[in-house]
């Protein structure tokens, strides 16, 4: 199928197809006249890669896990390097987690100390 035809039927504009392509997600053929020709598995992997871009995973992590990837679920075989790549994304997004509670929390304390010298004056 074409990048159109792709695009049509995953939800995925041409541009998001091509990026995908630039990352190693996708892996289309060209043919004669150089235009990408898609296999109908695509739909299924353009499913799987937004919904691995949706649980925040980079695309580095993303191009490891793939391979493993099955239907538009997420189901992934249980590899040992892909079960290391997704505790390793699950630790950094804990991270991020904490750090943003943080940032959170001091804003709060800003926001509070802020109302309560308003109110004495």
């Amino acid at each position: 199928m074409s990048i159109g035809e792709l695009s049509q039927r995953s939800g995925a504009s041409p541009r998001m197809l091509r990026y995908y392509e630039q990352q190693g997600l996708l892996n289309p053929v060209r043919g004669d006249n150089g235009y990408r020709r898609y296999c109908p598995d695509a739909v299924t992997t353009v499913a799987q890669i937004r919904g691995l871009l949706d649980a925040g995973l980079p695309t580095d992590a993303i191009r490891q896990i793939l391979p493993c990837a099955h239907g538009s679920e997420p189901t992934i075989d249980p590899c040992p390097e892909i079960l290391s790549a997704l505790a390793h994304e699950k630790e950094r997004l804990d991270e991020r987690i904490r750090h943003l509670s943080t940032s959170r929390d001091t804003l709060d304390r800003y926001l509070i100390a802020t109302h309560a010298a308003l109110h004495r004056d």
